[in-house]
């Protein structure tokens, strides 16, 4: 039976022990490293697609979106203490609910991470391109640094970043926890003054009407700003490198999340009380709301920019637009320089995450063999890195921002509710194994939180539902056409010999947000 192809912990357990690496990492470095990854494109840039559809109420849509991935954290903890191995949701699936839904977990976080690494480069693009233009009163063609949704052709600088990330994983360039430190601190230090200078001079007459799209506008807007909260689970792919993962992994990982809400509030609200700006939708001639990323939203801004109207929705760069048009040019320019700094972190993340999710799938034989491939010299699984990187590239190229983001997330909110699903199976199945982190109230938590992925997920734009059902229609024919008959649970290898050659590579760059070498994010 398709579902009893289940690998049993004890054998994933024994695996990653074997080809485990230093366990090195801490409740501090874990909470660091979370940060890094959930801080962001989502909060940098999606912000004005928030406003876009809830108008100030997006201050509702990121209480929904943090209380869903709260629950989900809870279920991650225990999963992740428990079994602290590399492939996280993936993982956790096999060994829970066998190779089908793994595989589909894996190959939803596929999606997820090369799309989200497009959405971020995107993100990078609107900050760096913003700040050039007004330091240097330059006006560059929209043509060359917008995608052909967003009324340019093709967006050069995003694919350029994507290309950087990638040579870089691909060589494999060494730093230091100084510099992943640095690079969290920018990004923490960025918010924190946009803060500081923006929330003291609210005008809270800027929030009224409050929510002009009703709930409606909300959910759209929750299901959008979840990929500013994506990445908290990036803590448990570090499982496998941390000191006392069982009380480590769930302090990092709900820490993180609460550290990151806390931020995402005061954030927004300083965005919607920016004086003598507007956070309400954009609409067209007749009233209706513009879809965000539209060749319509793209041309009514246009027009709305000449006759002198300062829309947050039509901004590419939101918190550094805000405070030069309240009073602070430099400052804003300086925040677009941290986020032109600190952005590339949160590429190489996802990108990283990318490989070592095919290195694993690749590891149990769903995969080919292939895309474990270490070069030479550079110690490094070049060839999947090099074809994720292509791939990253034209969706940075060629998409906007926020239909990135919606698509990544449909397959993020996919592996949340299994991981979900999974820990009430787990309790039901093996009630005895040591769980050093216990979800409390499990059989309520977890299904609020398989409830709260499916309601964000119907609050998807229909284009984002179609392709992921496209996407895990494909993965079937795939498991069924090559993976199912090359399994190793299937052909009755339940571990890995120690003398395989596809060890995960140690030389990748940790920066802020990027697991550790071992890990997988989302």
């Amino acid at each position: 039976m398709i579902f009893g192809r289940i690998k049993p912990l004890d054998a994933i357990l024994a695996t990653a022990e074997k080809k485990s690496l230093t366990r090195s990492l801490g409740a501090f470095q874990l909470t660091m490293l979370g940060i890094g990854a959930v801080i962001g494109t989502g909060i940098f840039v999606l912000t004005a697609e928030a406003a876009q559809k809830a108008g100030p109420a997006m201050m509702w849509s990121f209480v929904i979106a943090g209380l869903v991935c709260a629950f989900a954290a809870l279920c991650y903890a225990e999963m992740a203490s428990m079994v602290p191995v590399s492939g996280s949701a993936y993982t956790y699936s096999y060994a829970v609910m066998g190779e089908l839904i793994a595989w589909m977990v894996g190959w939803a976080l596929i999606l997820e991470y090369a799309v989200a690494a497009g959405a971020v480069s995107v993100g990078w693009s609107g900050y760096v391109i913003g700040l050039i233009e007004a330091s240097f009163g330059m006006d560059i063609p929209d043509a060359l640094v917008l995608g052909p949704f967003d009324g340019g052709l093709i967006n050069l600088p995003a694919m350029a970043i994507a290309g950087l990330v990638t040579w870089l994983l691909v060589v494999g360039t060494k730093e230091s926890a100084t510099v992943n430190a640095i690079l969290v601190a920018i990004k923490v230090s960025a918010l924190t003054l946009f803060i500081v200078l923006a929330v003291p001079v609210m005008n809270m007459d800027q929030f009224s009407p409050f929510a002009p799209t009703g709930f409606v506008g909300i959910s759209a807007a929750a299901a959008s700003i979840f990929f500013a909260y994506v990445g908290f689970d990036a803590v448990s792919t570090a499982a496998e490198e941390t000191k006392n993962p069982q009380r480590n992994m769930p302090i990092g990982l709900i820490g993180s999340l609460l550290i990151c809400t806390v931020f995402y509030m005061l954030v927004a609200a300083g965005v919607i009380g920016a004086p003598g700006l507007s956070s309400q939708p954009v609409v067209d001639a007749a009233g209706g709301v513009l879809e965000p990323g539209s060749r319509e939203l793209a041309a009514q801004c246009a027009a709305r920019a000449a006759e002198g109207f300062k829309d947050v929705v039509c901004s590419k760069e939101a918190l550094a637009f805000t405070l030069r048009e309240i009073g602070w040019p430099q400052i804003g320019n300086l925040l677009g320089l941290a986020a032109g700094l600190a952005l590339p972190s949160v590429i190489l993340m996802m990108m990283f995450g990318q490989t070592r999710i095919f290195f694993v799938m690749s590891r149990d034989g769903l995969l080919p063999k292939a895309f474990s491939k270490i070069h030479p010299t550079y110690n490094t699984p070049h060839v999947i890195t090099v074809i994720t990187g292509v791939f990253v590239a034209l969706f940075a190229a060629f998409f906007p921002v926020g239909q990135l983001a919606n698509i990544s997330n449909s397959g993020t909110l996919f592996a949340f509710a299994a991981v979900a699903i999974a820990v009430m199976v787990i309790r039901r199945k093996d009630p005895t194994r040591h769980r050093p982190f216990r979800t409390p109230a499990v059989f309520v938590t977890a299904p609020i939180a398989v409830l709260g992925c499916i309601y964000l997920f119907i609050s998807l734009d229909q284009k984002s539902i179609y392709l992921f059902l496209g996407w895990a229609a494909i993965g079937l024919l795939v498991y069924f056409g090559y993976s199912r008959s090359r399994s190793h649970v299937g052909q009755g290898v339940v571990d890995v010999p120690e003398d395989d050659t596809d060890v995960p590579p140690q030389p990748v760059p940790p920066l802020p947000g990027a697991p550790t070498p071992g890990g997988k994010q989302a």
